[in-house]
């Protein structure tokens, strides 16, 4: 292909040519015999016939040519580890740990629930489970009881293997006890629950169903467990994400055709060879974590770094610091961890050799244009937007510089990826939008391979979901906001859901959120629609300021406040101002780093926050209260 839009062109109008090329990326143990079944939509079947293993593709197909090949890099700076395991130590643990697996009588089809911090277990786990046909669940490490419970039950494991406890921030996090209680709370219960000792804080163990994993590990050193070649359409794995009800949906996600979809991206989206190190700063617990940090680097052959720590500890140049020591090629981050850096001295941008980096790219929320500047300057390396979803499990949005060096811009994610047929759709009337004109980012089916099969043990969700929101169409609704340029570059305005309607004027938070950002002051700020008797709905900000004592005295904090208001005022108009900017020194967020902007919503209107299992740091509602009550 000439061009990009010839590659993109080509996915879409030949999918089955375009698709069989792409499959070539990885081993098949049997050819399949049909691209594409599309048969009953919107479900869709990729490489009927074809079986595979995602375990073999990213382990047993590199012991050839690079055995001893750095595999996995576990970095701690929680515990001072650092510990590298080639393809070949790589490929007897995950043979061990299988061993294991199938010792406490788990199979083909068999759920395996991983409730872990960021170990070298929690990879040999997720290897293992594909290697031997099981489908693994990952629920991120800490969560409370109570979601553990909901998805404890809704998974039905066989096994759950966890670990005594984590650690952030130099504070340990006991798992087994939440654990404990999850099981106690679900009506299903498993069979074993294997448990990694870290020696970081003491657990009670339960007779009967707790195993130890360093014992029954000594007991499978030499065990050697074949493959199980699995067809491309079955299962490889469930992961929660939450809905609007109060129920998790489990996005269930198949095995030929991942593999397929993240090798392809390795290749023409982060342009990773075998042999260089990719770093991703995500945890296992979410999509990003799955696809690169476990499988897409290693189906590429390459070193993947998995760490356990923040941006921040021992310092704000940590990462950069690992960037330089494993020369790292390629790595993931989110704006969040961006923002947290924003705060700390600049310094640390330049004290480490960064040149190894071809790129940093970013993704996991909006990716506003000054934080992106900020980093894009302050490092010297390219930036990369790119915008996807827990159930598509590769880029949606991005720039594929393996194919062709379209340039980036501050402030988009980029244009669709091959495979997508991404439309701007209005939301009432279900047609196409023009340039420069607000529409819910749809996806016109069949979805690419990668992107997930169906809601686990609920097709009727994953229609209603997905393909019902769009009047008159079939159409895979992202319930996001979207604009596209003249030249084709999407904007992501925010959820559907979390637009503000200001005296009948719709906005976006995402909007008022990069406007109020680009005053020199900021940090990070968070903007959510307010109940108000008047105008319907009125827009109140929370800013981080990069000097919180600027805030301390009423005088300047009213002075700050104004220029802000200014600012939007001058970018979108007086209709986008906030009715307030108040200030706080951390945002409410999740231990993902998404801002619970719900929760600050139900504070401002006086109702309750909702589930708060995942927030980081507790204090930090109390500080918008005490904000809101104006002390």
């Amino acid at each position: 292909m000439s061009t990009y839009a010839d590659f993109h062109r080509r996915s879409i109008d030949d999918r089955e040519g375009f698709w069989a090329e792409q499959a070539g990326l990885i081993h098949w143990e049997t050819p399949f015999t049909q691209v594409l079944d599309y048969s009953k939509p919107p479900f869709v079947r990729w490489f009927v016939g074809g079986r595979t293993n995602l375990c073999y593709n990213a382990v047993d197909r590199h012991l050839a040519t690079q055995a001893d090949k750095a595999a996995l890099i576990f970095v701690s700076t929680e515990t001072n580890e650092e510990i590298t395991y080639t393809f070949a130590q790589l490929d007897r643990e995950v043979q061990r740990m299988a061993a294991i697996m199938v010792a406490q009588g788990v199979g083909r089809g068999d759920r395996v629930l991983l409730y872990l911090p960021m170990i070298p277990q929690a990879a040999f786990a997720m290897l293992a489970c594909a290697r031997i046909g099981a489908i693994h669940s990952v629920v991120f490490g800490g969560f409370a009881s109570h979601s553990l419970a909901s998805r404890i039950e809704d998974a039905t494991p066989k096994l759950i293997v966890s670990a005594d406890g984590g650690s952030r921030g130099g504070k340990v996090v006991p798992y087994k006890p939440l654990l404990d209680e999850g099981i106690r709370l679900s009506a299903h219960k498993p069979g074993k629950v294997l448990m990694i000792d870290r020696g970081l804080t003491k657990f009670d163990r339960v007779e009967g169903r707790d195993v130890d994993y360093a014992q029954l590990r000594e007991k499978h050193l030499d065990a050697k467990v074949p493959v199980t070649w699995l067809e491309s359409n079955e299962i490889s794995y469930t992961l929660y994400t939450s809905g609007t009800t109060g129920k998790p949906k489990g996005v269930q996600r198949d095995v030929g055709g991942y593999a397929v979809a993240l090798a392809a991206s390795i290749k023409h989206i982060f342009c990773g060879n075998a042999g260089e190190t990719y770093f991703s700063t995500s945890d296992i617990g979410w999509v990003v974590g799955h696809s690169y940090i476990i499988y897409g680097p290693l189906i590429a052959g390459m070193a993947t770094i998995m760490y356990e720590g923040t941006p921040v500890r021992p310092d704000a140049g940590i990462l950069w610091h690992l960037v330089e020591k494993y020369k790292v090629t390629v790595m993931f981050s989110a704006p969040t961890a961006i923002r947290v850096l924003k705060k700390q001295d600049p310094a640390f941008l330049t004290k480490y050799d960064t040149s190894s980096l071809r790129a940093l790219f970013l993704a996991g929320e909006p990716l506003d244009e000054p934080t992106a500047r900020w980093i894009s300057e302050g490092l010297g390396r390219p930036i990369v937007d790119n915008y996807w979803q827990t159930e598509t499990g590769w880029p949606i949005l991005s720039v594929a510089h393996g194919v062709e060096k379209t340039p980036t811009r501050f402030g988009s994610p980029g244009m669709p990826m091959y495979g997508y047929d991404v439309r701007l759709l209005h939301e009432a009337t279900g047609e196409e939008v023009g340039a420069n004109e607000k529409g819910v980012v749809a996806i016109m089916p069949p979805l690419p391979p990668g992107c997930l099969q169906t809601v686990w043990g609920d097709d009727k969700r994953f229609v209603s979901t997905y393909f019902s929101s769009v009047p008159g169409k079939v159409a895979y609704s992202t319930f996001d906001w979207g604009i596209r340029d003249n030249d084709g570059y999407y904007f992501i305005l925010g959820r559907t859901d979390d637009v503000i309607n200001v005296a009948g004027h719709r906005l976006g938070t995402r909007e008022i959120e990069e406007s109020i950002s680009s005053h020199n002051a900021v940090a990070e700020v968070a903007v959510i629609g307010v109940a108000d008797q008047l105008k319907g709905q009125v827009a109140v900000a929370f800013a981080v300021l990069k000097d919180a004592s600027r805030a301390a005295d009423p005088a300047d904090r009213m002075k700050l406040e104004g220029e802000m208001m200014a600012t939007v005022d001058k970018q979108l108009g007086a209709v986008a101002r906030p009715s307030r900017v108040h200030f706080v020194t951390l945002l409410p967020k999740t231990r993902s780093g998404k801002v619970l902007r719900r929760s600050l919503q139900a504070i401002c209107e006086g109702r309750d926050p909702g589930d708060l299992t995942t927030i980081e740091d507790p204090s930090a509602l109390d500080q918008v209260k005490t904000a809101l009550a104006g002390k």
